[in-house]
């Protein structure tokens, strides 16, 4: 953010000395001070959750970025943008192009209740117990996952969307091999030994079963999405693309998991806009590890 600063005119080379009194020139102004993270994080309590939107704080800044796709729209949207318009420089509004979507379509990956997603990291209990993390806005729409062939290789076990995005499924059919990898959809693949935080300008990787293997940067943590089916908070922002189909994809950087896929604007052939749910977070919930 940048502050003009008031600059004072020294009088005595135009008015001099008076009657033996000295001209003083004005006493600079100080600047605003900037808004702190607390601040800006109450100006987002403000903001209606109108579906196609997202935000985050920079604090690099001292703004909140507000996301709007061509999805959005209407009155709503209108009043969003009044009340950002409110709050002055201390909310930048930036175009999102492409609608806000959950990546999720009916149709190899993993498949539940007539649609298919992505596989995002295995892990396990400290006794082994085999399962898997995906997207919550896939586990809420089945119980049984299958392969394309229709093989079952699993039961939903718990899941947590909106709010949250993710879930998890526990693996039920002893025949189906699930190493701690990651496909690079090269003919190798990337192990994973640890999951951990994102941060700002972190490269990382996506892979999912539509577009395959993309990279990019971390651009925001703490991003809160507003999908149709409901707000999602907590989530990662990249520039990463990914599309429908890659939902609960594993967001990776080097051994490290970082997200699931949870959705965005945008595609793979012109780029976009994708959010990632934390991996720690169902980690810790659901008492298992990546490995």
């Amino acid at each position: 953010m940048t502050h003009r600063r008031s600059r004072t005119i020294g009088l005595l080379g135009a008015v001099g000395l008076a009657a033996g009194m000295l001209l003083a020139a004005p006493a600079a102004q100080a600047a605003p001070a900037a808004p702190s993270a607390a601040q800006l994080t109450a100006i987002t309590a403000g903001f209606d959750r109108v579906p196609g939107t997202a935000w985050y704080v920079d604090p690099a800044a001292h703004q909140v970025v507000l996301s709007v796709s061509d999805g959005a729209t209407g009155a709503r949207l209108d009043a969003l943008l009044a009340t950002a318009a409110r709050n002055g420089s201390a909310v930048r509004v930036e175009r999102m192009p492409g609608k806000l979507t959950n990546y999720i379509r009916g149709g190899d990956a993993i498949y539940t209740g007539g649609a298919r997603c992505s596989l995002g990291f295995n892990v396990r209990t400290p006794s082994l117990t085999y399962f898997f993390l995906t997207a919550g806005h896939c586990t809420n729409i089945g119980t049984t996952w299958t392969l394309a062939n229709g093989t079952v290789i699993g039961t939903t076990a718990g899941s947590s969307f909106p709010g949250n995005d993710y879930g998890i499924v526990r693996y039920t059919n002893p025949n189906i091999s699930h190493p701690g990898t990651v496909n690079l959809y090269n003919g190798t693949s990337q192990d994973i030994t640890h999951a951990a935080n994102a941060f700002v300008g972190e490269f990382v990787c996506r892979s999912g079963s539509t577009t395959g293997v993309h990279c990019g940067s971390v651009t925001a943590t703490n991003a809160t999405v507003n999908y149709p089916q409901g707000t999602v908070t907590g989530l990662i922002r990249t520039n990463v693309c990914a599309e429908p189909g890659d939902s609960g994809g594993s967001l990776f950087d080097g051994t490290a998991a970082v997200g699931l896929t949870s959705g965005g604007s945008g595609n793979c052939t012109f780029g976009g806009t994708t959010f990632f749910q934390p991996v720690p977070e169902p980690l810790g919930v659901y008492g298992v590890s990546v490995y």
